[in-house]
């Protein structure tokens, strides 16, 4: 027998695990193998997310730190 963390729940410190400010973190497999599914559930329409497979995620990393770096050059500006 094993036991895994399959979900992190990522949210404001004081909110529920309901509230539409949380972010699931989940290892998800359909039998074609595990992958990644980040979910939102904002409070005016269905649940959105976005799935990779763990070889995407260097990419997908890089890629927002270049977009966070992007954005605080904006602020600096401001």
């Amino acid at each position: 027998m094993n036991a895994i963390t399959s979900r992190i729940t990522v949210l404001p410190k004081g909110e529920s695990i309901f509230s539409y400010q949380a972010t699931e973190i989940s290892i998800v497999d359909e039998a074609a193998g595990p992958f990644i599914e980040i979910k939102q559930f904002p409070p005016e329409g269905e649940e959105q997310s976005i799935k990779f497979n763990v070889e995407e995620w260097p990419f997908i990393e890089n890629a927002v730190d270049k977009i966070i770096q992007e954005i605080e050059k904006l602020e600096d500006k401001s």
